[in-house]
Formats: C-alpha cells, sequence, structure tokens
C-alpha cells in the first residue's frame, strides 16, 4: 500500500510522537517508517478484510430489506379516487 507523501509524512510524525510520549523512546524517520510498514504488511490486512465483511453485511442488510423500504403499491389508481 502506498500513501501519499502528506499522509506519509503526518504517519511517521504520529508513529515518532506516539514512540516519545508512550514508550518514551525518541526514534527517528527511518525507524518510524520501518514501524509504518510493518503495521501496514502485518496488520492492515487483518483491518482490511474486517472492513470489507463489515461492508458486505450492511449491504446485504439493506439489500434484504430493499422489497420492504421501495416497495410502491401496483394497481393504485382507482383507490386513489
Amino acid at each position: 500500500m502506498k500513501f501519499g507523501s502528506d499522509t506519509e509524512k503526518m504517519l511517521i510524525g504520529s508513529i515518532r510522537r506516539f514512540f516519545l510520549e508512550e514508550l518514551e523512546q525518541d526514534i527517528g524517520d527511518l525507524k518510524a517508517m520501518q514501524v509504518l510498514e510493518f503495521c501496514v504488511r502485518e496488520v492492515g490486512p487483518s483491518i482490511y478484510n474486517q472492513a470489507i465483511a463489515d461492508a458486505q453485511s450492511l449491504l446485504a442488510e439493506k439489500v434484504g430489506d430493499l422489497g420492504g423500504v421501495l416497495y410502491e403499491p401496483e394497481f393504485d389508481y382507482w383507490r386513489a379516487k
């Protein structure tokens, strides 16, 4: 996965801040980049797969209710008079 340069800079900055504030370790951009690459390659696919599963579930729920939500009565002309 490739990020835009602005996004990558923000992510690296966030990782560096996390290490400094939470772990009391000051790391450079190279180490932060390695952490980012690890997370993207190791954790990213699990997050992506769960997001796809959640989207599929939501879509299946909405499509399953399509008839009830969008149903229009037929042959309604004479009843309206």
